[in-house]
């Protein structure tokens, strides 16, 4: 199906026919790559993604066989690129997509709903770090419009009990992530740290919470980016290995 993009979009494709419209504005990491492979939805899973951007996240579950997917963005110019990319990708049937706040949610239709949510979430505090100038980088980078507590408080409202929140964030808040999932009953399970290779300290983590979940956690060994010769690493390989980038102009 016919897509228009602007001057400042192009489509990065996936793998098996299904790519997302990226721009300057609102595009994606590896890091989000990372979080959906370690998310390891299964195909019966009821999912939502929080802050979605471009909607990397579910697209990449829905090129993988999901088909009840929910994504949430507050930012109407990323939503607008989403829309597109769930049309394009002919996956209208499958995918809900909600533009607004994740501390306004509708959440007495949307309690208890989801068996998965994942979010890739802002990295650093609102009064943390330089701000960025622009609107979209404040909020994608700051916790300017929700904190990890206000993540906590909306997953535990949308997962059904037993369900599954998984997100990534940088190691030296990995002790405050923890204890504000605590607070609403979401008990790590899993947990890994990602690092470039083997000399250098961790630069993202990758966590999974059960909301109910007995005490107990799961901690990974690390995932390595690169070999200490510099090439990509066979598990970073192997994760990227459906994904391919292809401009169209």
């Amino acid at each position: 199906m016919g897509v228009t993009l602007s001057q400042k979009e192009h489509i990065e494709y996936l793998g098996e026919n299904v790519g997302v419209i990226v721009s300057d504005e609102h595009t994606f990491g590896t890091d989000a790559i990372l979080l959906a492979s370690f998310s390891s939805p299964k195909l019966n899973d009821v999912i939502c993604d929080l802050g979605t951007g471009c909607g990397i996240i579910p697209l990449l579950f829905y090129r993988d066989g999901n088909r009840k997917l929910t994504a949430v963005e507050i930012q109407e110019n990323a939503c607008n690129q989403v829309e597109r990319s769930v049309e394009m990708n002919g996956a209208g049937e499958f995918f809900t997509l909600i533009n607004s706040d994740l501390r306004e949610l509708d959440f007495s239709v949307l309690n208890g709903k989801f068996s998965l949510v994942t979010m890739n979430p802002p990295y650093t505090k609102a009064n943390g770090g330089i701000k960025s100038e622009k609107q979209n980088e404040k909020i994608a980078r700051h916790e300017t419009m929700c904190s990890i507590s206000d993540v906590a408080f909306c997953a535990s409202r949308l997962l059904k009990f037993g369900g599954r929140l998984c997100l990534c964030g940088r190691p030296e808040r990995l002790f405050e992530t923890m204890k504000a999932l605590g607070e609403k009953k979401l008990e790590p399970k899993r947990l890994r740290l990602v690092q470039k290779n083997t000399k250098t300290a961790p630069w993202l983590f990758l966590l999974e919470a059960r909301l109910g979940g007995k005490s107990g956690m799961t901690v990974l060994p690390p995932l390595y980016i690169e070999n200490d010769d510099g090439t990509d690493s066979g598990e970073l390989l192997s994760i990227l290995g459906k994904y391919r980038e292809e401009t169209v102009e």
